[in-house]
């Protein structure tokens, strides 16, 4: 093997790997910051010594243990090795690695991941800075490639980084799984941040793609490892039932230019059935749970009525819109109504929906939500209203970050400027 496929390989290990390595240092050291940086020194000795020695066995565990060597290093140095030896030694000065090393590794690395998961997500952090730690603690990305993938400077999420490992720090975030008491507030905040990961990458914010599927692979990897490392959490199936199915449509959303293809004109033919099965198993796993669903679960049955719909004409609105004033009831938001207000013009008219719609007009979280134009430029071009319609997909289009959207929402005021109903 060359070098420069061990360097590939190497790579895709680190992605594969580095959550758990990360996870097991931070295990024995209880800093999240301090493990990320013996987890990429164990990198850098792999990059100079795979290459030469070959692969090991256990590339994983092989990482952990230079990990922990330079763990032990650095105690000495800081006159800490007697207060930590008992957790961090026990043979590790012998150069190979100890004959139970692999099992012990994979007996507790479950543990030590959910740990990390819950200190990496910590709501003290900001929404942003917990999706920029968890994608590189947990995630095994780059700083460069967090940088691309939201589409903000390297610096930046450097700063992000650096800033959140310190509040970490500085507020003694034990690492440690919550008790149960705070565990439900912890447990959505987790969550949230795979959620929040998943939407930058279905639906980019900004930049000149309409999606970044990178972004929602990680965000699916990181929701499944979640879904087995809590199977007995309802809502963490939801989630991934939500995720599975939405990733689902990836590779009909686009055409061959990367144009949008909204999703009633998508070739049903391209959506992944492997991923929609996937789902609906989450779904019914989540729905298996006692109590009422959560607010991923009921999305994730939304998702699912038109995973289950062969054709458009086969969508079950009603079941759709029933499903959004239910979401609605759960968690209330103007986001949410909206999306109501789509189904119920698909169930009953769009006059029905535009009604709902206009309702939403004065309400201060959809001022700069360029969505809310969009569906009412729809809903009037559906009703002929061709120079309102017009009027509100150019809003719209100023509003959107998105290159390929913008260009979507002027095609669509160009059609109506002409008189005719939008063809895209």
């Amino acid at each position: 093997m060359g070098a420069e496929q061990v360097h590939r390989t190497v790579e895709a290990v680190w992605r594969i790997e580095s959550g758990r390595v990360v996870a097991a240092l931070a295990g024995l050291v209880r800093d999240v910051g301090w493990a990320e940086e013996l987890a990429q020194d164990a990198l850098v000795a792999a990059l100079e010594q795979w290459p030469r020695d070959g692969l090991p066995a256990n590339p994983g565990a092989w990482l952990t243990t230079v990990g922990k060597r330079r763990a032990i290093d650095a105690l000495r140095r800081r006159s800490l090795l007697e207060r930590r030896v008992a957790d961090l030694g026990r043979d590790l000065d012998d150069e190979q690695f100890t004959p139970d090393f692999d099992a012990a590794f994979e007996d507790r690395i479950d543990d030590d991941l959910l740990r990390l998961v819950f200190t990496a997500c910590h709501p003290l952090l900001a929404p942003q800075a917990r999706a920029a730690l968890t994608l590189r603690v947990l995630g095994g990305l780059k700083t460069e490639e967090i940088a691309r993938a939201f589409l903000v400077s390297e610096t930046a999420v450097a700063q992000r980084i650096t800033r959140a490992k310190k509040t970490l720090a500085e507020a003694k975030v034990p690492f440690e799984v919550p008790g149960v008491a705070e565990r439900g507030e912890r447990l959505a905040s987790v969550l949230e941040v795979i959620y929040l990961i998943f939407n930058e990458g279905y639906s980019a914010t900004a930049g000149d793609d309409w999606m970044r599927p990178a972004l929602c692979a990680d965000a699916l990897r990181l929701a499944r490892l979640v879904q087995e490392l809590m199977p007995e959490e309802p809502e963490v199936h939801g989630l991934a039932a939500l995720l599975e199915i939405q990733a689902s449509r990836t590779a009909a959303r686009v055409d061959a230019d990367g144009e949008p293809i909204l999703l009633l004109e998508q070739d049903r033919g391209r959506w992944d059935r492997l991923l929609i099965r996937r789902g609906l198993t989450a779904l019914h796993r989540a729905r298996a749970a006692d109590g009422p669903p959560g607010p991923y679960t009921l999305q994730a049955e939304i998702a699912a009525c038109h995973a289950r719909a062969l054709t458009p004409a086969d969508t079950d609105w009603a079941r759709i819109a029933a499903g959004y004033a239910e979401l609605a009831r759960v968690v209330p938001s103007p986001v949410v109504e909206l999306n109501r207000a789509v189904a119920v013009s698909f169930a009953d008219g769009p006059a029905a929906g535009l009604e709902l719609a206009r309702a939403l007009a004065d309400e201060p979280a959809l001022a700069g939500y360029h969505l809310l134009p969009s569906v009412l430029g729809d809903l009037l071009a559906k009703l002929g209203r061709h120079d309102e319609a017009r009027a509100e997909f150019e809003r719209a289009a100023e509003l959107t970050g998105n290159e390929r959207e913008r260009a979507l929402l002027r095609a669509r005021a160009a059609d109506c400027a002409r008189g005719v109903a939008p063809t895209r």
